[in-house]
């Protein structure tokens, strides 16, 4: 795909290009890692080649929706869960462009490309919309929780949709009554005989948890074994899809969609599990297990998170330099002709000492989650 002009344009107030390739190969020297087996396939060009596509797709799908997914948010009817229709085809084109899986291992469909090149590539989209790469993000990081912790017939039926984008996913930890306080979580799981449980509880504050944005939601929920000891040692994690194998609705039931300062474009629910007896829940590694198992997902959250905030912070230097560019106010410290042209704001002493403190705290925060 071509790049035009404006295109171009757009580009350089999300990210820097020159900045990423430094990063990248005069510091990082990932090329280096082609010598490992896994990555063989990860020369230069070939890193190149994904970041410009990478580019071009923040700015094609991305960008142009941003300000909309602020100024409209999700909305909740009661039934059903209305997000702004350019999310769908933009999450499309991200998993079609194989960025989805790109640092999964190619055994199980992924790209096995490093994940710090993944990284890397992911901070135009973030910088672009960062509320609808949410929903990508914490697919994948679900996704490679199962990778790690689940059965081989668990990663058969639940991560090949995630990697294609055609099931997304969550995690839900968090309670109403608990907060981030997993010691007191009340969610329950009761064992069925069969090698399933029933959820039973209510989960708060869950990214993503509702939407019709893929044919299938894979929650990600801890939850308390009954007889399980109090605390985090009693905690066990479920896969507890939307909808079970056969098609059929799990006993999963949005409540209710909170209003966040940022991510606007996100989802993020209120979740009851069980209001109808109990949501269908299959067991993640081991009884006893389940926070160990989530730190996992909650660790690569951590990384991405704070990529996404040192992203949005640079997005924000570029555009802030481009306007203090064009933005004349005043004239130089010691000019006496009131006729002479203004001059740009950029070129005021205290405007560039603001703009080289961000350029300061961007670039290093950049460098430090890379």
């Amino acid at each position: 795909m071509a790049t035009s002009d404006t295109e171009a344009r757009g580009a350089a107030l999300l990210m820097s290009r020159r900045d990423l390739d430094f990063l990248l190969h005069e510091w990082l020297d990932v090329a280096s890692l082609q010598a490992r087996d896994a990555y063989r396939d990860y020369d230069r060009e070939t890193i190149d080649a994904l970041q410009t596509l990478a580019q071009q797709v923040a700015v094609r799908h991305f960008a142009p929706h941003n300000r909309r997914n602020d100024v409209e948010e999700p909305s909740f009817d009661g039934a059903e869960v209305t997000v702004n229709p350019e999310v769908a085809p933009a999450l499309r084109a991200y998993f079609d462009a194989g960025f989805g899986g790109l640092a999964m291992p190619t055994e199980v469909g992924g790209g096995g490309a490093p994940f710090v090149v993944a990284q890397a590539l992911d901070t135009w989209f973030s910088a672009a919309n960062a509320a609808t790469l949410g929903y990508a993000f914490l697919t994948k990081a679900n996704a490679n929780l199962l990778l790690a912790h689940a059965g081989p017939e668990q990663v058969d039926r639940w991560v090949a949709p995630m990697l294609e984008g055609r099931y997304f996913g969550t995690m839900c930890l968090s309670e109403p009554q608990a907060g981030s306080s997993l010691a007191d979580v009340l969610t329950s799981a009761e064992p069925q005989g069969d090698g399933t449980y029933l959820i039973r509880g209510n989960k708060m504050w869950i990214s993503a948890g509702d939407h019709g944005l893929s044919e299938n939601i894979v929650h990600l929920v801890l939850a308390r074994v009954v007889g399980s000891p109090a605390g985090t040692k009693g905690l066990t994690l479920f896969i507890v899809p939307k909808l079970l194998p056969g098609g059929s609705r799990n006993d999963v039931r949005l409540a209710g969609l909170n209003h966040k300062m940022g991510h606007r474009g996100t989802t993020n629910a209120l979740l009851n599990f069980g209001e109808d007896g109990g949501a269908v829940g299959y067991l993640v590694g081991e009884e006893g297990s389940g926070l160990a198992c989530m730190f996992h997902m909650m660790n690569e959250a951590r990384i991405g998170v704070g990529m996404g905030a040192a992203t949005l912070g640079y997005t924000g230097y570029l555009h802030a330099l481009a306007y203090a560019r064009g933005r004349p106010q005043g004239r130089p410290v010691g000019s006496k002709d009131p006729a002479s042209p203004m001059t740009p704001i950029v070129e005021h002493p205290d405007v560039r000492r603001m703009l080289l403190a961000s350029k300061a705290y961007v670039e290093g925060g950049l460098a430090l989650g890379l």
